[in-house]
């Protein structure tokens, strides 16, 4: 686990798939997310046989975000040339947390046996 951190010191709990089989699975097969999925890297999804809409925020580099958007179910998303991480919550989300175009947000990783964990 992970934490998002937004300009505005606001945290949120995040996933990170960084394996080919972890962002191919993503959010399918689930009934939400408690906060945000990270697909690191990708520059595009699809929400095909998702259960539930979802917030999508494409990231450059540097984690600045380029777009976003929602995605109902099985609607498959175009590919940003310049986007080099996914990040995806669900439906309405990302607009009660004041992301938008331009923000850089923040990834803080948790290390096993590290200060968060007893």
């Amino acid at each position: 686990m992970a934490t998002l951190v937004l300009p505005t010191g606001r945290t949120f709990p995040l996933e990170i798939a960084e394996s080919a089989g972890a962002r191919r699975r993503g959010l399918l097969g689930r009934d939400g997310v408690t906060g945000a999925l990270l697909l690191s890297p990708a520059n595009s999804v699809h929400t095909v046989r998702m259960r539930f809409a979802v917030d999508v925020a494409h990231l450059d580099r540097e984690l600045r975000v380029l777009s976003v958007r929602t995605m109902r179910p099985w609607r498959i998303g175009r590919p940003r040339l310049r986007a080099r991480h996914v990040l995806e919550a669900e439906a309405g989300a990302m607009a009660g947390w004041g992301v938008r175009r331009g923000m850089r947000v923040e990834v803080r990783t948790h290390e096993p046996g590290g200060p968060d964990e007893e």
